[in-house]
């Protein structure tokens, strides 16, 4: 056990420290000599764990995208345990997905900088097509639970519904990074965007 678990940490070790020369410098200059020694570790040690600079590039993306998906499982969890309504877990939920920290920063860049390489490259488009898909997935059955609640009028298309709130999400984490957008005004731009969904929608406190 602790062999494997040493393996985890040491790629995504690895990992993170490709994803923050990514977020800082752009996909063009990062190399296996730039990712060394941010990683603290040597080429060596690199080429061990990844046979090249694609499987470094999936793992990479992989590792972004399951982090965001952890804190977003955790906010439905805690809302759904604490019996908010889904309006506001909802709402809580979708904020994890804004660059508001450094953290959430570097997600978000990786995002970027690796969904434009998967234009061009299979591997990377298949995990953005899942971690896409996962993320519908979840705000779908958000928007379904809403109207088993009554907070969703009956009837709603819930899939076009994930659609434009998602949408309006990456519009907005794009206005963050680039525009310069603040949380309190991203937090409203969101909360009246899932408001157009559901009925009596407020905001949660900040945290």
């Amino acid at each position: 056990m602790p062999r494997f678990a040493d393996h985890d940490q040491r790629r995504a070790q690895i990992a993170r420290a490709f994803q923050r020369l990514l977020a800082t410098e752009g996909f063009a200059t990062v190399s296996f000599s730039r990712v060394a020694a941010e990683a603290g570790v040597s080429v060596g040690l690199i080429q061990h764990y990844f046979a090249g600079k694609d499987a470094l590039l999936r793992f990479a993306y992989e590792d972004a995208a399951h982090r965001m998906s952890e804190r977003v499982w955790t906010r439905i969890r805690d809302g759904e345990a604490a019996r908010l309504p889904i309006a506001e877990v909802l709402l809580d939920t979708l904020v994890e997905l804004l660059p508001l920290d450094e953290e959430r920063d570097v997600e978000y860049r990786v995002r970027q900088g690796l969904q434009t390489q998967a234009l061009h490259h299979t591997d990377l488009a298949d995990v953005a097509r899942r971690a896409g898909g996962d993320l519908l997935g979840y705000v779908t059955s958000m928007v379904e639970s809403g109207m088993e609640r009554g907070e969703v009028e009956p009837g709603a298309d819930a899939v076009l519904t994930a659609r434009m709130v998602l949408a309006t999400v990456q519009g907005l984490a794009d206005q963050v990074v680039l525009s310069g957008a603040d949380a309190f005004s991203a937090r409203d731009v969101l909360r009246r965007a899932v408001a157009t969904v559901f009925t009596g929608c407020r905001d949660s406190h900040d945290r």
